[in-house]
């Protein structure tokens, strides 16, 4: 029995030795923003004090739009994922796409607090200041969900579109990689430490049906921004702490609605789109074959032609 125990000792050591050696490796410190701002911004970005913050954002398109689309990213993304899509808008709309808190640019808010009713308080804000009262709000994945979220409890969204969207359960998801990791207690803290780029690509690749549109630049642009200072610590807040989804909410949303969906989408199965169509009421879903969980990153000219469509 001594034998024993001596044994799991030296297999405890050796682990945190491994440990040890993996964090003196691969470690990487946060990067700051400034040092990310000429890499990711044009000409048409925006940052505005707000919350404690210095939100990024991209005003683009027809300036004297009424009614402006609103785009929402999803987790762990930020407002390039929309890069797409606004080339083949702009013509059309004033398009407002934001690195939301927490995300992109933007970074963390200083209370670490990130609810549906923060980001509500934000999404007030950020149109207060940009002079909006009304508005059409598109989201992705966590973007979706706070997108149907403040379009339930607020008048002035004329429109709602919902892409890949979270909200209820999903059951039977592969996931990505990078999100198995962030969900899994203990080990999860490495990622505040340790986020190759090795990792994100695998990330990636589990979020898109075609692999094979998954660029090197896009692979470093994700991992520049995960790393952004304070990034990290946010979206692990996130993933420990999660939303309290009140997916009854949703049967009260009368806004014209328009779903899209990743036919293969392996974070949010499909079955949660018809979900959406069957819980608000005429709402209409269009579900895309051999796409993944971002639509708009892998069928950009699609989702801007149903978007369009919408809208007009």
């Amino acid at each position: 029995m001594k034998r024993f125990f001596k044994s799991i000792g030296y297999i405890f050591i050796s682990i945190i030795a491994i440990v040890f050696i993996l964090l003196v490796i691969l470690f990487e410190k946060d990067i700051p923003r400034e040092q990310l701002k000429p890499k990711y911004t044009n000409a048409s970005s925006h940052f505005m004090p707000l919350m404690g913050m210095q939100i990024h954002y991209r005003d683009e398109g027809i300036s004297n739009d009424s009614l402006p689309l609103i785009l929402l990213h999803g987790m762990s993304s930020s407002l390039n994922t929309w890069d797409s899509v606004v080339l083949f808008l702009k013509d059309k709309k004033r398009l407002v796409s934001i690195d939301l808190p927490a995300f992109g640019l933007t970074g963390p808010n200083p209370e670490n607090e990130y609810n549906f009713a923060y980001y509500n308080k934000f999404l007030d804000s950020i149109l207060n200041n940009l002079h909006i009262s009304s508005c059409i709000i598109a989201g992705n994945s966590l973007g979706g969900a706070i997108a149907w979220e403040y379009t339930s409890t607020h008048s002035n969204v004329a429109k709602l579109i919902l892409i890949d969207a979270a909200g209820y359960p999903s059951k039977n998801a592969k996931g990505s990689l990078g999100f198995k990791i962030a969900s899994t207690p203990v080990i999860n803290n490495l990622l505040l430490y340790i986020t190759p780029k090795s990792l994100v690509r695998k990330s990636l690749e589990g979020i898109y049906f075609d692999k094979t549109r998954v660029t090197d630049a896009q692979v470093e642009r994700f991992h520049d921004v995960a790393i952004s200072e304070g990034n990290r610590k946010a979206a692990l807040t996130i993933f420990k702490k999660g939303f309290e989804h009140e997916p009854e909410k949703i049967n009260s949303i009368t806004t014209p609605t328009l779903i899209i969906w990743g036919e293969k989408d392996g974070v949010i199965p499909v079955d949660n789109g018809y979900l959406f169509e069957k819980n608000i009421k005429g709402s209409k879903l269009e579900v895309l074959k051999n796409v993944g969980h971002v639509p708009m990153e892998e069928a950009p000219k699609k989702v801007a032609d149903l978007i369009a469509s919408f809208i007009q």
